[in-house]
């Protein structure tokens, strides 16, 4: 019973947590003439990965590395399946030729560097192990990453902002990060701590908890995010912050994760990073199927269908 009462309350402390840390953050990077948008492509983008991060730290300090590597990989595709699937289906989104030939392929890209880093058995005939120098690797790449950003923000002249406006004095600045960064320690440990419990009662595995339950639960703030700016008719927004998360995810948070702990990989992993790779090779071709650049509203549904199903045959077929 108590795993049922920490899960949640993880949850909503991890998600106003990162709430109260990127309201801080961006109040500072306002202070220091930061513009909106390197605050957008930072802070915000930061901020709606940080519930991720801190689980994943915990997890990864813990040693519960099925919880590590089930949730980021859970995140992702519930970030392009379910939250692109809701965005869709509230209004049909625009994407543009920069995130359809750069942004899109790129989260594919780290899809593939992932799959083939953590398949060493393919390869060497070893353990399957995603290794420190592995997720220095994923670190290099997320690098370059943010480089990218870095030369989107010096060629854009004007955006939308997605970022608190409000200016804050530094005192409040510093009790709200304070505020935070305690909000999404006590968070993640319970979430994790709750998964752990929660799956030894239901007895399935960490990885499942974590594909589904710890997954989705991190992914709250990108489904607020992206369904709130469909609902604006903001599609940039909707997409490029499902995109950017997915990449952040599996370069930066996933990279941080090898590092504090090597996370092994199981075999049956490969099908849920498969189940990634297809739903991003048809957000590519959809792209170009219909209207051009456009994710019209049966193509969500599609996403959000197949996103049932993939729940299903993971908690009933392969645990």
């Amino acid at each position: 019973m108590l795993a049922y009462l920490l899960i949640p309350v993880g949850f909503v402390l991890l998600i106003k947590g990162a709430d109260v840390f990127v309201e801080a953050a961006s109040s500072l990077a306002r202070r220091l003439r930061v513009s909106d948008l390197v605050v957008g492509l930072t802070v915000v983008a930061f901020g709606t990965s940080l519930p991720e991060l801190a689980v994943n730290v915990t997890a990864s300090i813990q040693g519960n590395t099925g919880i590590t590597i089930g949730n980021i990989i859970g995140s992702n595709i519930a970030n392009i399946l379910l939250i692109l699937g809701v965005a869709g289906l509230i209004y049909p989104l625009v994407v543009t030729k920069g995130t359809v030939w750069k942004e899109i392929p790129l989260s594919l890209l780290a899809a593939i560097v992932v799959g083939l880093a953590a398949n060493d058995r393919f390869f060497d005939g070893a353990p399957s192990t995603l290794s420190r120098v592995e997720g220095l690797i994923l670190l290099c790449f997320f690098i370059i990453f943010l480089y990218y950003s870095a030369t989107i923000a010096r060629n854009v002249e004007e955006v939308p902002s997605v970022a608190p406006q409000k200016v804050l004095t530094l005192s409040r600045i510093g009790l709200l990060i304070g505020i935070g960064f305690v909000a999404l320690i006590l968070g993640s440990r319970w979430v994790v701590n709750g998964a752990v419990k929660m799956a030894t009662a239901l007895g399935v595995s960490e990885a499942v908890i974590g594909l589904t339950v710890v997954a989705l639960g991190t992914s709250l703030p990108e489904l607020a995010t992206s369904a709130a700016a469909a609902y604006r008719k903001n599609a940039d927004i909707a997409v490029g912050n499902v995109i950017g998360s997915n990449i952040f995810n599996l370069f930066f948070i996933l990279g941080i994760s090898a590092v504090i702990r090597p996370i092994p990989f199981q075999p049956r992993a490969n099908l849920d990073l498969g189940v990634l790779f297809v739903a991003s090779v048809l957000l590519f071709l959809w792209m170009f199927t219909g209207k051009r650049h456009v994710l019209e509203r049966w193509q969500a549904g599609v996403f959000l269908l197949g996103y049932a199903v993939y729940v299903v045959v993971i908690t009933f077929w392969l645990n």
